[in-house]
């Protein structure tokens, strides 16, 4: 399961990458995300493709809090299916954090494209007003099977998509699981990379820039 995100780019490279037409909250960069943190979400509404902050860890007014959803699975509940009908939404990333084990030791390791570029986790999003008629906005990640450089981790991992399939997964022609699978597919490892960094990220309350500094492992600083 993933449990750590960043998204250290700029709010016009998002904007750019994505086709985002509205921001609807002021925007920052975060380094090291949590579950029940906020993230930023794109969604389309009255047609415009717009950007917005969401807890991570989709609380819907009929359930129990989920992070992470399977793919292979929300077809077998019948609530999240209808999410997946109408209430689709990408998460920005720019990368994904997991924790290596060596021996008895383990620290953390920062999974970016090679390119470093941003990508765009599938993701589902549900609003709905409390008991005190409070606004809440919430989402999960969609996950896909693993990749063969996140399963030295998990079987499973987010259902990265490029930015060029944001259309595809915001506007959807079809529901089927095979379709769904389809565009839900494990990313390719060749265009990812990891590379170790910081144990402060462990601290979920510690976001600053040097949580993505690659690290030397033996000399426990970042690289020159």
């Amino acid at each position: 399961m993933c449990r750590r995100l960043s998204i250290s780019a700029d709010l016009s490279e998002i904007e750019r990458a994505f086709g985002i037409e509205q921001v609807l909250y002021p925007y920052q960069r975060r380094f090291n995300i949590s579950p029940t943190q906020t993230v930023p979400a794109i969604r389309e509404l009255e047609g415009r493709r717009v950007l917005d902050e969401y807890r991570w860890g989709m609380v819907p007014f009929w359930g129990k809090d989920s992070l992470n959803a399977d793919i292979y699975s929300i077809h077998t509940n019948s609530a999240y299916w209808k999410l997946t009908e109408r209430q689709r939404c990408i998460i920005p990333c720019s990368g994904l954090y997991y924790w290596r084990q060596e021996g008895k030791k383990s620290y953390p390791v920062h999974v970016v494209l090679r390119k470093q570029g941003i990508f765009g986790v599938a993701g589902l999003y549900e609003v709905w007003r409390d008991a005190q008629g409070r606004v809440q906005q919430t989402c999960t990640l969609l996950m896909a099977r693993s990749n063969e450089l996140i399963a030295e981790f998990e079987t499973r991992m987010p259902a990265i998509l490029d930015p060029g399939e944001a259309d595809a997964w915001l506007r959807p022609v079809s529901t089927e699981i095979e379709a769904l699978a389809r565009q839900l597919r494990p990313y390719t490892s060749e265009r990812m990379r990891l590379y170790p960094v910081t144990s402060l990220i462990e601290n979920e309350h510690y976001d600053h820039s040097d949580c993505i500094q690659e690290l030397d492992v033996r000399l426990g600083r970042v690289k020159a």
